[in-house]
């Protein structure tokens, strides 16, 4: 007699068949942060799940953040980290540390990907032009070296994908002066996302995804058409912090990303069981002509 734990092993590969057949080729740009970077357990099994991604037939792309780790090394050297809107003021030493702290995560992942068998490259947005930038004002306030992307010059991407690398990218970029900025890894990965036309663009967070009731945890929505994102902004449910990750799922579909997934990194696996299972453990925001759950088809 066949153990039933295998027989639902089976199950598992069988309902994860029409996605990997639907998002064969296709770019998945992954936004990496939060916890799930500086807990051992849960960055080895985010770097699984991608490593799994690109194993069949995905062409993911990573872009990390690193505000965590940053400020970690701000308080090493004596320094405050400081905050306006929720963006990091960067002067010229803070910008230097978070470039030396951000290329420090990046050949940590790629070191990372590499023990699992699969060719990485890491690069930051200075790398073949590829995020141009101005300054970016907080409420018109100054707040240093932080960049508002202009401009993306995907090629360097679009290169390392074809010779079969996966990217790892930072979020750093410059002006037209060729000065550096720090850039918010959730703009960067839009950005990204937008310029390359994903399919998909996937958030790790620390939180489950989108409630209608954020004191309510039974209120968590697994899909929104843009249109009904919109409405929830504007009934003003939702908590602050989630505003702007709302705002570039928005954006990023407005401009050609077919889904964009908000998902908590805290869960191990958390992004497999968002791309290849029927339902799905986050929120998933979609086109207005898309419909909700692939499997209603089936």
């Amino acid at each position: 007699m066949i153990d039933q734990k295998y027989l639902d092993k089976a199950e598992v590969l069988i309902e994860a068949l029409p996605y990997i057949q639907r998002f064969n080729r296709k770019i998945v740009v992954v936004k990496y942060g939060g916890s799930a970077m500086v807990d051992n357990e849960l960055k080895k099994n985010v770097i699984e799940d991608v490593v799994l991604l690109k194993l069949v037939g995905f062409k993911p792309v990573i872009v990390h953040g690193g505000g965590k780790e940053i400020s970690r090394w701000v308080g090493k050297v004596g320094m405050e980290p400081h905050f306006v809107n929720g963006l990091r003021v960067t002067d010229a030493e803070t910008m230097e540390l978070a470039e030396m702290v951000l290329g420090r995560v990046n050949k940590e992942l790629v070191a990372l990907v590499q023990s699992l068998g699969v060719k990485a490259v890491g690069i930051s947005g200075k790398d073949g032009g590829l995020l141009k930038v101005t300054k970016k004002l907080a409420d018109g306030e100054d707040i240093g070296f932080v960049g508002e992307i202009q401009e993306v010059s995907p090629k360097i991407i679009s290169d390392l994908l074809e010779k079969d690398f996966l990217p790892i990218v930072c979020p750093i970029g410059m002006d037209a002066d060729f000065k550096t900025y720090n850039i918010n890894a959730d703009d960067a990965a839009c950005a990204i996302a937008s310029a390359m036309n994903a399919e998909k663009l996937a958030f790790l967070t620390d939180i489950e995804g989108v409630y209608k009731d954020p004191k309510d945890p039974e209120s968590l929505i697994s899909e929104l058409h843009i249109h009904e994102a919109h409405e929830l902004i504007a009934q003003g449910n939702i908590g602050g912090g989630m505003i702007p990750k709302l705002h570039n799922c928005i954006s990023a579909i407005s401009e050609g990303v077919n889904r964009v997934h908000i998902l908590d990194g805290r869960i191990p696996h958390s992004l497999l069981l968002e791309i290849f299972t029927n339902k799905g453990i986050g929120t998933a925001i979609l086109r207005e002509d898309e419909k909700r759950y692939y499997h209603e088809d089936d």
